[in-house]
């Protein structure tokens, strides 16, 4: 695998993250709390191979800037802003979450996972068309 290649891999972890969180939270509500920890462990481990591949990616490439001038550029930025305003502040709650669960305080990590599921999810979705406009608009 070559420098190039990690954004494209960087958009498969996030998906693979996306539908796993979505799993997550089925299994949670069906009270399958076993498969739950189980695929919830498999979506922190996905995201955090993630931030392995992008830190990797930008240290070696830099920054990769937007080419398309008009609209579709507001709109790229306006994404890439808030999917990076939220990406910053998921990380620390989403090992909090982990950690909250994992030592069983189960009803501080239900009341934070409320939060961070929605956050996780969206920066694990705009990762991807951030991507998706990056590479192949």
């Amino acid at each position: 695998m070559e420098v190039r290649d990690l954004p494209t891999l960087n958009a498969c972890l996030n998906t693979l993250a996306a539908t796993l969180l979505v799993i997550g939270y089925v299994l949670v509500r069906q009270r399958k709390f076993d498969a739950h920890k189980k695929v919830m462990l498999a979506a922190f481990t996905t995201s955090s191979l993630f931030l392995i591949s992008y830190l990797t990616y930008h240290y070696q490439v830099g920054s990769v800037r937007f080419q398309h001038p008009g609209a579709i550029r507001i709109v790229y930025l306006t994404i890439l802003l808030t999917h990076t305003i939220l990406a910053v502040a998921v990380a620390p709650m989403a090992i909090v979450t982990v950690y909250r669960a994992w030592t069983g305080q189960l009803a501080r990590h239900r009341k934070l996972a409320r939060i961070t599921l929605p956050i996780w999810l969206y920066v694990s979705v705009t990762g991807v068309v951030v991507y998706l406009m990056l590479y192949h608009l």
